[in-house]
């Protein structure tokens, strides 16, 4: 047992500070009362917990997007359903991640966590020496189906919170136009125009846009949520093979952000708005008619990050609070 704690701290430790490119989290599904074992558990004695983060990638193409809804396939829905016949756990697992992607988005990075019975998890490997995070990558790999991998599993530090501690989201978004080659093997992660966009020219849009706001023009409005996000970097540049790639990193996003905040860009690279167009858009903060929302393949998930570990615990805190209009 000792040797098998000292391989999963290795294996979280190796996690460089500030830095996830995926995960998931969850709970892990043990009714008050219960032990792992079946025996009835006394009223004062406490079930001792772990929480792990998970790494994982998907090609969000045939999901109904990240979170679980009945009736439809969703990458929590598959995910919750692997660790919850990995760990047979008596109720669903539940999930908490650090971006809800839409439905077609894919993600190459997603932090998450989860909190688990410690003794169910290190009784994960069985008879053979693999530690608990080995056995659940291997097991999880024969479970799942190909469009979702799961990278990754280690032991959270202390105050860990996927969504809460995480200090930004990185997303990028692909568009072939008219001067790019268009790959049909990346038809699925890249959206194909037939305009010619100028990348200088959105890029000069784009600048504006970065800072602390208040982005409703570019949000679906929730009851009692606030819009204002701080927004990192949103650029644009070609790569080798002509495609566009669009960077948008910000704190956090609302709902539709990115591909709302993508759709007001290309009108201007491709010549029918002005550079100062999606600047007046976010400064009437109300939804405009005229921002198209991007189609969702384009778009990818491509990195979460977070502060050093003895700093987690204040950023979930600050995190949570609601942010304000400047």
């Amino acid at each position: 047992m000792g040797v098998q704690y000292r391989m999963r701290q290795r294996l979280c430790d190796s996690i460089p500070a500030g830095r996830a490119r995926l995960g998931v989290g969850y709970r892990f599904g043990v009714r008050p009362g219960r032990a792992t074992g079946g025996e009835t558990v006394g009223e004062n004695r406490q079930m001792s917990t772990v929480r792990l983060r998970l790494d994982l990638a998907y090609d969000g193409t045939d999901f109904s997007g990240w979170a679980a809804q009945p009736g439809r396939r969703t990458v929590e829905g598959v995910l919750g359903a692997a660790l919850t016949t990995l760990l047979r756990a008596e109720d669903p697992i539940r999930l908490t991640v650090a971006g809800r992607t839409d439905a077609g988005v894919h993600a190459r990075g997603q932090v998450a966590h989860l909190d688990v019975d410690e003794t169910a998890y290190l009784a994960l490997p069985g008879r053979s020496d693999r530690s608990p995070e080995q056995a659940a990558l291997t097991r999880l790999a024969g479970i799942l189906p190909p469009d979702v991998v799961v990278n990754r599993v280690c032991r959270a530090p202390s105050g860990f919170d996927a969504r809460f501690a995480a200090l930004s989201r990185r997303y990028r978004y692909r568009i072939a136009d008219a001067g790019a080659t268009r790959d049909p093997l990346r038809r699925r992660d890249t959206v194909w125009l037939k305009d010619s966009l100028d990348v200088a020219a959105m890029n000069a849009a784009s600048a504006p846009l970065v800072g602390l706001r208040d982005f409703a023009a570019f949000c679906k409005r929730r009851e009692g949520a606030t819009t204002v996000r701080t927004l990192v970097e949103f650029s644009w540049a070609r790569a080798r093979d002509g495609v566009i790639e669009g960077t948008v990193i910000a704190d956090a996003f609302c709902h539709s952000m990115v591909r709302a905040l993508v759709g007001s860009v290309v009108p201007v690279g491709a010549g029918r708005q002005r550079i100062d167009w999606p600047g007046e858009i976010q400064a009437a903060a109300a939804r405009d008619p005229h921002v198209k929302v991007m189609p969702a393949h384009g778009l990818s998930l491509e990195e979460v990050r977070y502060p050093p570990d003895d700093l987690l615990a204040a950023r979930s805190l600050q995190a949570r609070s609601r942010r304000e209009r400047p």
